[in-house]
């Protein structure tokens, strides 16, 4: 897998471009701002784009979408759980489990419930990446304190899903540098603090 990431807007936003080098489709992550940047990109790439894949439902990750559905014609994913606060046409509702496919590359759906209910991450076993959109970022982790956030949800999340990950696992966060999971393990104190209280 190849990643373009795009950063865009006042809250800066991670944006991504995930793509096969041996294939000529892609996926747009959480394309935030300026639609048009990601549209421009995918040209210079050369590549035909299979679908916007949401992890959250939040402006700040969504903002781009009408603009690139209007020029490709492309499919919008989101997760069930955030349906209602997204207010706009999807056209693959997505479930904990689902698997996306990049040419031949899985890609597992896993509802990461915390900041958002709806929220997601997307983990590749084979590129060993997972995108969390605003579920945890390389030194802390995501709000909880928005309409449709929960503490206790992201403490599940982290408990029974990320920190099953292993040290390989790099992950493509919405906001900020990318990380591997050694790297979170030494230095994201707020997921250190989940840990801990279990032990």
């Amino acid at each position: 897998m190849k990643i373009k990431k795009i950063i865009g807007g006042n809250m800066e936003s991670n944006g991504y471009i995930i793509y096969d080098a041996q294939g000529q489709e892609c996926f747009i992550i959480d394309p935030g701002y300026k639609g048009e940047i990601f549209i421009k990109e995918v040209e210079s790439l050369k590549l035909s784009i299979k679908g916007i894949i949401l992890t959250h439902h939040h402006y700040d990750h969504v903002g781009g979408v009408e603009k690139i559905k209007m020029a490709s014609g492309c499919k919008v994913y989101l997760h069930r759980g955030d349906l209602d606060m997204y207010k706009k046409h999807v056209d693959v509702v997505l479930e904990n489990g689902d698997k996306i496919y990049l040419g031949k590359e899985e890609l597992e759906i896993i509802n990461t419930q915390g900041h958002t209910k709806g929220s997601i991450c997307i983990f590749s076993k084979e590129s060993k990446v997972a995108f969390t959109g605003d579920t945890i970022f390389n030194v802390d982790l995501g709000r909880t304190d928005l309409a449709d956030g929960s503490q206790k949800d992201m403490e599940k999340s982290v408990r029974d899903i990320i920190s099953k990950w292993g040290n390989d696992i790099t992950i493509y966060p919405g906001h900020g540098d990318s990380a591997t999971m050694k790297y979170v393990r030494k230095y994201n104190l707020e997921y250190l603090d989940i840990m801990e209280s279990i032990k």
